[in-house]
């Protein structure tokens, strides 16, 4: 008999464990040298700790919204929800799946090609080889997804537990050594607080951010998420908070073997580091552990997104054929294949430096800062919609997301801002001439609530009773 729909089988550790593995990925390692060489001094760590502070803040609307609407597709169903199902949030729900299918790949790309770019440390790859690698690490992660969601959360924790192992051996490694404190103690040293240091943190947050980004792709699995209104919260808080920790105590340790000025130089620092330290074969190991990390990362990453053209698609606004379930496993296998083919594309057509400042600008307008706004205008309405997590000093942490982001899209540059606008233009004439042909709105007139997400969260809520 077909599966038409899903059961919540993923419970916190699962929860948890899905988003540091995605939040992990390559990231802190490609990122760190970037991050050093923009900040160019040992001050530096404020780009971590500034990056941490964002997802924190950030994470409290998602968890108002996310367990208020604990769905498949996240951003999707919040846009609709805070914007009104029939009239702007009909707009801006759909805007969001039209850049996740060109932004999603692009984040899944850019895990591929940093395991193969890190990949060169332990055998010299020439171009086509390298394209071949990350084209393959896509190919294999989507085989792995290829199944039941049970059987997915069993292997994230596998997964999660390597991601765990190689930073706590890098940050073991650093303690050792005797000299762990000292990036701490001289996080100071050189600083001046002036226009060119707050500007340089906002270029560091560029990259550091992007290696923090994850923490919500528990709200892209929310149909799957057992307890939703309180486990979904807490992964997030969970992670950033584990991660946060680990980021930076990646970074003082790695500083306190390699100096920063040296650091900041290499594309391979963590081995390096390790080759310092325990010798060429430690070396190679570690990088191996790297890049099963950045394996895991696109597990994880691959996994919350294919829930979003189907949540769409089952919604009614987006293409039929991407609502459909595998007949035995139950999960949408049509959008998971699609992404996971443009994945593959991007991978052999873009580098690395490319992606990163670009995945941060696309999303930027259409999800984090448009869902933040929602969020007030929707409490500002006194519907009867049920937030279980309720964030403190709202809106204050509202307020300070958007302002954050807006900061963030800024210092990802003219090019790349201008380019996530004509991303958004040319969804918007797809919008309105599929709205044109369905006589949606705004060609039509009809009240700005419709009562389907209450409905479903009815239905939520009675699971939620149940979890």
């Amino acid at each position: 008999m077909a599966v038409t729909k899903h059961e919540r089988r993923l419970g916190l550790l699962q929860a948890t464990s899905i988003n540091m593995t995605d939040m992990v990925g390559i990231g802190p390692f490609i990122t760190m040298p970037m991050v050093i060489g923009i900040m160019n001094g040992p001050y530096f760590l404020y780009a971590w700790l500034a990056g941490g502070l964002l997802s924190f803040v950030d994470a409290m609307v998602w968890s108002e919204l996310g367990a208020a609407f604990p769905m498949a597709g996240g951003s999707y169903n919040f846009l609709k929800a805070t914007y009104g199902e029939n009239k702007w949030g009909r707009l801006l729900s759909f805007l969001f799946v039209w850049q996740t299918m060109i932004q999603a790949p692009l984040v899944i790309a850019s895990a591929a090609i940093g395991f193969s770019a890190y990949f060169s440390y332990l055998y010299p790859l020439s171009t086509l080889q390298a394209k071949l690698m990350s084209g393959g690490v896509v190919v294999s992660i989507v085989a792995l997804l290829y199944r039941k969601i049970e059987a997915i959360g069993k292997i994230s924790v596998v997964l999660w537990a390597a991601v765990l192992l190689t930073l706590l051996w890098i940050i073991a490694g650093g303690i050792a050594h005797g000299n762990f404190l000292a990036p701490l103690q001289h996080i100071n040293d050189g600083i001046t607080l002036n226009y060119a240091f707050v500007a340089a943190l906002g270029f560091g947050c560029v990259k550091s951010v992007y290696s923090y980004l994850g923490y919500y792709n528990v709200c892209h699995l929310g149909g799957d998420i057992v307890n939703p209104s309180k486990n979904i919260p807490r992964s997030m808080f969970f992670s950033i908070a584990g991660i946060m920790v680990l980021y930076l105590c990646m970074n003082m340790s790695v500083v306190s073997v390699i100096p920063w000025q040296q650091a900041k130089e290499s594309q391979f620092v963590i081995s390096l580091f390790m080759q310092k330290l325990a010798g060429p074969i430690a070396a190679k190991v570690v990088t191996g552990l790297i890049l099963l990390v950045a394996f895991a990362s696109v597990f994880s990453a691959t996994l919350g997104y294919s829930r979003v053209p189907y949540a769409a698609a089952a919604d009614g606004a987006f293409f039929k054929i991407f609502a459909r379930l595998h007949p035995r496993g139950g999960f949408p296998y049509v959008s998971l294949l699609v992404l996971g083919g443009i994945a593959f594309i991007f991978s052999l057509l873009f580098k690395l430096s490319e992606v990163i400042s670009a995945i941060l600008a696309m999303r930027i307008l259409v999800q984090f800062i448009a869902q933040a706004v929602g969020l007030i205008l929707l409490k500002k309405k006194r519907t009867t919609v049920n937030f279980p997590y309720k964030m403190p000093f709202f809106p204050v942490p509202v307020y300070l997301a958007i302002i954050l982001w807006a900061c963030i899209l800024v210092a990802t540059g003219l090019n790349l801002f201008l380019g996530a606008l004509i991303a958004i233009s040319l969804g918007l004439i797809a919008y309105m001439i599929k709205a044109r042909l369905k006589r949606e709105w705004p060609f039509n007139t009809v009240d700005d609530f419709s009562p389907s997400i209450r409905s479903r969260e009815g239905d939520v809520e009675r699971s939620d009773d149940r979890g």
